[in-house]
């Protein structure tokens, strides 16, 4: 079974005071690569404009602020790194799967993916009008970075949840409802902003959950995490790279929504035809890489 070929490294030391120290060390992580960043940017810009891109993360509608945003993912995907080394005595890899079916189920997903999303825009634009944000000439020129950083972003993300939380989990409980439910749950709660999405807070963090179940699943099925990367990457492509939804991270978009995401009566059908969206993209990446 692949699911137990990609569980069976954390077997070994499946205890939960490991798990809760490892994401104590994860934490850490990130903390600690936030300040490194910092130093490196003081060091860099100076203090005042280091400052001022920190302060522009919140509101992350440049391209410096954006990628700098996206940079900081790097302390995320630092932290399982280390906890797997430190605590449970496994190889790096094993976070990830087989390498060669990690690749092949990346591919496959993004492409599947791209495709289905590609539809749907095509669609999305008969009904509403994308407004121009970065100039085409400049969106290209940043594109190489922001592709990069977008792959360090959703890649960390994975290495968390699907893989490090997700395997630690299943070492030490059966149930589905523990090694697939918590981490989809706390990826879900990651992604809550009341002060960018008003009213539609928690049911972004539902939107978010769900698709952390589906990332969830596909990588119980494939016994790696490369389909829900590939499917996290090229989501997370259209959402940041192509069109943004105002009010969110929009710093390297080419176009932005005509509403904002606390637009409730807009934002909120949108919401539910992105879970169906989602829903066809596992349905047709589940039968793909069916073992």
């Amino acid at each position: 079974m692949p699911f137990e070929t990609f569980v069976s490294p954390a077997r070994g030391r499946p205890q939960i005071w490991r798990l809760v120290l490892g994401l104590v060390i994860c934490v850490l992580a990130m903390v600690l690569w936030l300040a490194a960043l910092f130093g490196l940017l003081v060091l860099v810009i100076g203090q005042q404009e280091a400052l001022g891109l920190l302060e522009g993360m919140a509101e992350p509608t440049t391209p410096r602020a954006t990628l700098l945003l996206l940079a900081t993912f790097v302390g995320m995907a630092l932290g399982p790194i280390v906890a797997v080394k430190l605590l449970h005595r496994r190889r790096v890899g094993s976070l990830i799967g087989r390498r060669g079916r990690t690749v092949r189920h990346f591919l496959v997903a993004l492409g599947t993916t791209g495709a289905i999303y590609g539809l749907t825009l095509a669609v999305w634009t008969v009904q509403f009008d994308g407004e121009p944000n970065l100039p085409p000439d400049l969106w290209l020129t940043l594109l190489p970075l922001a592709l990069l950083g977008v792959l360090i972003q959703t890649g960390a993300e994975e290495l968390l949840f699907r893989g490090y939380l997700l395997q630690q989990l299943a070492a030490r409980f059966a149930t589905p409802l523990i090694y697939m439910l918590v981490p989809s749950l706390l990826f879900g709660m990651l992604h809550f902003d009341p002060a960018t999405m008003g009213a539609n807070a928690w049911a972004v963090v539902g939107s978010t959950a769900f698709f952390g179940l589906i990332a969830a699943d596909l990588t119980v099925v494939t016994g790696t995490i490369g389909a829900a990367w590939g499917l996290h990457f090229a989501n997370n492509v259209v959402a940041l790279l192509l069109i943004s939804t105002k009010g969110t991270i929009t710093g390297l978009a080419l176009f932005l929504t005509p509403y904002a995401a606390d637009e409730v009566t807009i934002t909120g059908p949108l919401l539910m035809a992105d879970l169906a969206l989602v829903s066809l993209v596992w349905g047709v990446l589940r039968f793909a890489l069916r073992p």
